[in-house]
């Protein structure tokens, strides 16, 4: 059961967006994609007040940077706990990893919420310490008891040139234990924020100041890794508000967004996941789905 109304005309016009896309040079684009995509009747919804459609979102993919938004929902949680102690760095750290993706900032988060450092493999009792330590912030996500969250995996840093020593050996033979979110488990965990209903209110407004993105063109000129540019907001007008969080690597290009159009009607949240080569190198498939979704209308507000 997802956290939304199943709507039959957005699923209707999902399927007429993915073949128009598949057939404008895109053949098998199904395959290599996930879909969630949610709106609001209310320009102020609570959780759980959505109607969306979805394409394989409960398939478990490799998330790239989109994973820092859970460590920064795990910060706040951490920081209400008294779990870890705040700061200057700790906060230009989660700035960082949210507003610029850094992955060195990423890699202070992880340390500072589960207690571990990178460095030279360990053995016997501290190695066995270690991983379990890692694995806090799955036992945190575990206790929300949202089934969406059920498969994922949320333990690892994220790298430029990949990991080394004991974060090498932590990854897993393949790769097995490699971070792994779906498009559910981010839109679920993205709506909670920008609704309040995960840690604190102010807590959440903290961090949706963190995702406010600018689609003002200067603005993205002047910064190359915008996070817009090639992602779903380049689809959207310039006046709409984003709030959102990108990830792009060789082998994937995502985004996890809640827009809203420049007449202040209620939101929408749409988290895409696209997986292979040809699709990070694709910079107008993101846009052009916002685009065409972002357009959408019911038959309900085509009568009304």
């Amino acid at each position: 059961m997802a956290f939304y109304r199943p709507d039959p005309d957005m699923a209707a016009r999902l399927e007429t967006s993915l073949d128009a896309l598949d057939a404008d040079g895109r053949p098998g684009l199904r395959n290599s994609l996930a879909i969630t995509w949610v709106r609001y009747a209310d320009a102020a919804p609570e959780a759980g007040q959505g109607s969306g459609a979805s394409w394989n979102q409960d398939r478990i993919l490799y998330p790239a940077s989109v994973v820092k938004l859970f460590y920064a929902v795990a910060v706040e949680q951490w920081l209400q706990r008294d779990l870890i102690p705040d700061g200057d760095e700790l906060q230009r750290a989660v700035r960082d990893m949210i507003a610029d993706s850094s992955n060195d900032a990423t890699g202070l988060v992880v340390d500072l919420l589960t207690g571990t450092t990178s460095g030279p493999a360990l053995h016997g009792d501290r190695w066995e310490l270690w991983t379990q330590q890692r694995r806090l912030i799955n036992a945190w996500l575990k206790s929300l008891a949202w089934p969406e969250l059920e498969a994922v995996n949320c333990c690892q840093k994220t790298w430029g040139d990949g990991p080394y020593g004991r974060e090498k050996i932590f990854y897993g033979a393949d790769n097995s234990n490699r971070n792994g979110l779906s498009t559910v488990a981010t839109a679920r965990m993205l709506e909670a924020v920008m609704t309040g209903a995960v840690v604190s209110p102010p807590a959440c407004r903290r961090l949706q100041g963190l995702l406010q993105r600018s689609l003002d063109q200067q603005q993205r000129r002047a910064d190359p890794e915008n996070q817009v540019d090639g992602f779903l907001g380049e689809g959207l007008p310039e006046e709409a508000q984003l709030w959102s969080k990108a990830g792009w690597m060789s082998q994937a290009r995502h985004d996890a967004a809640w827009f809203k159009a420049p007449d202040q009607q209620p939101p929408t949240l749409l988290v895409v996941f696209t997986t292979g080569p040809d699709r990070a190198r694709d910079a107008s498939l993101l846009p052009e789905l916002a685009r065409q979704l972002s357009q959408f209308t019911s038959s309900e507000e085509r009568v009304n």
